[in-house]
Formats: structure tokens, C-alpha cells, sequence
């Protein structure tokens, strides 16, 4: 996406041009000023002050060599995610609660597509023991009197029910799973996974740091995505569960690495 594709006839030129680089960090949580020059045909300067003009509004915060979104997602734009990819991301799910035996313990994060799987163990699995930080997680996984389940205690964030406080991450570390189901934000251009908190990737992190086998479920677009916090690169897991192959450039490096990839179907007719 460039702005000369998408910029509209009517307007003050640098008006769109600074609606069309709000759009993108709403989408993509991070430019760098590079990228600014080159995706709207300006200078250096021009894209410098672009995101100060942005950061005066409060939706954006200058970062050294670029920029990030600063408003937290909001409820509503987490409600879309789950319509999102809806059928891709069941697809996910199940081919998820097939891989993962009865009578294991697990890690799952937080995110619509980690919901998604849960309610798909929920209905598949049985004896499994799990540890989540998501409160929506452990909201449906709690429906299942068969199942161990084990949360943190700390404060809970509204827009997607996820518990932080400083010590989730050595609450996880107490754990040893046989599987952690991670999503997250973005897979970049370089193959770095990314999210966009840092509590968040430290707990992830330790939950990878302790598990036998690590799965990375995420709907294809997320693919050539970034965030602002890396977790690692496409090493840090074992398998990738995904709609859609990706572009060539971040398929190479999951060849390279031989990584199990995962193709889950979808039915074309429900607009996958």
C-alpha cells in the first residue's frame, strides 16, 4: 500500500497523506521514517515532521527512527478481530486441538485466535492441564470440569481480559508444559515475531522458555506484519499453524529453518 495509490482527489495534501500514515500504523503498529519517504514519495524532514504533526493528536508516539500507534485498542477494534478471519481462524483452531493429545499440560496466550482454540479443546480434548494469563481463555476452559486450569493474579485488561502484574512471568516459569500455544501481532519482513506489549512478550517468553513443543497459530495476515516489541525470531518455535502460506521472502526462512508449517482448509464459500 502506497499513499499515491490510495490518496483520495479531494483534500489538503498533507492532510491525507498524515490520515493515510495513521491508517497504516493502525494496521501495521509501526513505520519508520524510511518507510515514510518512500511509501509517500517525501522527504526525510517531510516524514519527520508528518509524525510530529501526528503525535500532537495523541494517536501516535515518535520512537527513535519512526513511529508507533499510542492508543490502546479499544474494545470495539478487539470485537472486530473475532469477525476477522473469523473462518480462517476456526480452521486454526481445530487443526490445533487435533495436534495436541488428551492429558497434557499447556501454555495458551491471549488473543481471538488463542480464544478460538481454547472453545475447540474445550469441545475435543479431554484431562488436558492449562496455564493462560486470558481471562477469556480461562473463562471458557473453566466450563470443562475435566480440565486443571491455573491463572495469575494481577490486574486485568479491559479490552481483551488479559492479567498482568510484575511477576506473571515467574508465576509461568513455576510450569513445565508439553505444548505453548502462542499468537501474536505480526511475523516481519525479517521474520521477527512481534507484539505490542512488553509484560505481554515477557510472559510469552518464559511460557516458550518451558515448553516441550511450541506452536505459533496465526491467520495469514499477520504475515509482513511488525509491533513494536520483538519476542525472537522464527526459531523461537516449533510449528506454524496458519491459513495461508506467506510471501516467498518469510517462507524461505521457515524452509531454512525447518520449521513444520500447517496449511489449515477453509471453505471459499463462507469468504476465506
Amino acid at each position: 500500500m502506497r499513499f499515491d495509490d490510495v490518496i483520495s482527489t479531494g483534500g489538503n495534501k498533507k492532510d491525507n497523506r498524515q490520515a493515510f500514515l495513521l491508517q497504516y500504523l493502525e494496521q501495521n503498529h509501526y513505520i519508520s521514517l524510511e518507510e515514510i519517504a518512500h511509501l509517500c514519495s517525501v522527504t526525510m524532514q517531510t516524514a519527520r515532521r508528518d509524525i510530529m504533526a501526528l503525535e500532537t493528536t495523541g494517536k501516535v508516539r515518535r520512537i527513535h527512527g519512526g513511529a508507533t500507534i499510542a492508543a490502546p485498542m479499544d474494545v470495539g477494534t478487539y470485537r472486530q478481530r473475532r469477525l476477522d478471519q473469523a473462518v480462517e481462524k476456526q480452521a486454526i483452531a481445530a487443526f490445533v486441538a487435533e495436534t495436541i493429545p488428551d492429558n497434557t499440560t499447556i501454555f495458551i496466550d491471549t488473543g481471538t485466535t488463542c480464544e478460538a482454540i481454547a472453545a475447540a479443546l474445550l469441545k475435543n480434548r479431554q484431562g488436558l492441564r492449562i496455564v493462560t494469563y486470558s481471562l477469556r481463555v480461562a473463562s471458557l476452559i473453566s466450563e470443562n470440569s475435566d480440565f486443571a486450569l491455573a491463572i495469575p493474579g494481577g490486574f486485568v485488561r479491559a479490552v481483551d481480559g488479559g492479567i498482568f502484574q510484575e511477576d506473571t512471568p515467574d508465576f509461568i516459569s513455576r510450569f513445565k508444559f508439553d505444548y505453548a500455544v502462542i499468537s501474536v501481532s505480526g511475523v516481519d519482513d525479517d521474520g521477527d515475531l512481534c507484539d505490542d506489549d512488553r509484560t505481554e512478550v515477557a510472559a510469552v517468553s518464559k511460557a516458550l522458555d518451558q515448553s516441550r513443543h511450541k506452536l505459533l497459530a496465526v491467520d495469514s495476515s499477520k504475515f509482513g506484519k511488525r509491533a513494536l516489541v520483538k519476542l525472537g525470531g522464527l526459531d523461537s518455535v516449533d510449528a506454524i499453524i496458519t491459513d495461508k502460506a506467506p510471501a516467498s521472502h518469510i517462507l524461505d526462512k521457515i524452509q531454512a529453518l525447518n520449521l513444520q508449517l500447517h496449511l489449515c482448509e477453509t471453505d471459499d464459500r463462507h469468504g476465506s
